[in-house]
């Protein structure tokens, strides 16, 4: 069952040799945990063996053929990168681990040099812990305030609160805000508070995790200050992380570590830092898994990063109606497929989502359950955990059907 207009689902799973994999004995894998992580197609697991096979080398530092071949393919990566979110310049996009460690990076880079005693710093409800506690970290030893926007009932930002953050105080230093929340699927309107706080002369970070993996993401357009993603939510590698930074706060910044690679020159006693971007990427960086990246870009570019918004949208949708007619579960987030991304989360009855999980993976479909590294959402909402099942390109109409069976059986198990 194809959704209309949209991708070749059956021909994309054939990129996807885990997606052949059976659970519990003879249940076909059905992989509903992509806000996690996702699948990583035979274009990306190939590019990594390529690079190890028959060029590894380490880079910008020799000038052998080998790591003559590995720097190109390496800095075809960052080129792709700045393309796929048009950045300005390949300059403004920094290699990290993660976007965990990319937003770290602001924190201890930017944060430390411009965040004062009694500055403010808002975020919302909605955070993953990766842009939570680096700014409690900071906040903390500035002796600054970390101050929250709230979210209603429905999974949507009171905007009025950051409004009022933003008239209120003059003290407001930088705003970090999720484009997407991994837990309710929340589309935040991230291009109308960069506005607001730009008026205000006030920076923003964009956590990009969520979305720039699930719709076409423009940084000019959007004018954020700083963004963070990482590759492994988009069909690339683990390991790889991406900031973007506009490149006249980017010179500005002091460097995050310090080691190989980020100098130009070290005497006993000074030392004179790279150009951009390599002043941040100080050591060897993880080679393989960068260049396995680039492939999982062509593969994302291929398909149309709208043809992948919209069939998310389709099938979230589809998921939503009948997730809604299983008696006993409560949905958390905006309702509207056009407000939301591919993130389902729920409760059902006082089934523990751990319990749920287990029941799941005995029907071959994973899911998540826990508190989904969010747990100031959690308890805003009022529970301990909530059960998660996340899409992306290759999830089918009968998966959704699979998922929903099982859950059914659950409820009867739980007698609900």
């Amino acid at each position: 069952m194809m959704q209309k207009g949209a991708l070749n689902v059956q021909k994309i799973r054939e990129d996807f040799p885990i997606l052949k994999r059976k659970l519990s004995g003879d249940k076909p894998l059905v992989y509903l945990d992509n806000a996690a992580t996702t699948q990583k197609p035979l274009a990306v697991i190939n590019a990594i063996h390529d690079y190890y096979m028959n060029y590894n080398s380490n880079i910008h530092r020799a000038v052998h053929q080998l790591a003559e071949e590995a720097t190109l393919e390496f800095e075809k990566t960052r080129e792709k990168v700045a393309k796929f979110i048009n950045a300005k310049k390949t300059e403004e996009i920094i290699f990290t681990r993660n976007a965990t460690e990319a937003i770290n990076l602001v924190a201890y880079s930017w944060g430390r040099a411009n965040v004062k005693k009694d500055d403010r710093i808002v975020i919302t409800e909605i955070e993953h812990h990766s842009n939570i506690v680096p700014w409690q970290i900071l906040t903390s030893e500035k002796r600054a305030k970390l101050e929250y926007v709230g979210t209603d009932d429905n999974g949507y930002l009171k905007l009025q609160e950051y409004t009022n953050y933003l008239e209120s105080s003059k003290k407001v230093k930088l705003v970090s805000v999720s484009h997407m929340s991994n837990v309710l699927g929340t589309i935040v309107p991230v291009n109308d508070i960069i506005k607001m706080s730009h008026e205000k002369g006030i920076p923003v970070v964009i956590d990009g995790a969520q979305s720039v993996p699930h719709m076409h993401v423009d940084v000019q357009k959007m004018d954020c200050d700083f963004m963070a993603f990482s590759a492994h939510k988009m069909l690339g590698p683990t390991g790889v992380g991406i900031l973007y930074v506009k490149e006249e706060i980017l010179e500005k910044m002091p460097p995050f570590i310090g080691g190989g690679d980020m100098i130009k020159e070290v005497h006993k006693y000074e030392t004179r830092y790279n150009d951009l971007p390599y002043k941040f990427e100080g050591g060897t960086p993880n080679i393989a898994d960068v260049i396995g990246f680039a492939a999982a870009i062509d593969y994302l570019n291929d398909i149309g990063m709208d043809k992948v918004r919209d069939h998310e949208v389709e099938l979230t949708g589809y998921a939503l109606d009948k997730i809604t007619g299983v008696k006993g579960v409560t949905v958390y987030g905006p309702h509207n497929t056009k407000d939301r991304g591919g993130v389902i989360s729920f409760n059902i009855g006082d089934i523990h989502p751990h319990d749920l999980a287990t029941i799941m993976n005995d029907h071959g479909v994973a899911i998540r359950s826990g508190h989904h590294c969010a747990q100031v959402l959690m308890e805003r909402l009022d529970v301990a955990a909530t059960s998660r099942a996340s899409f992306y390109i290759y999830n089918t109409k009968e998966e959704v059907d699979v998922f929903i069976n099982a859950l059914e059986e659950a409820r009867r198990l739980f007698k609900i």
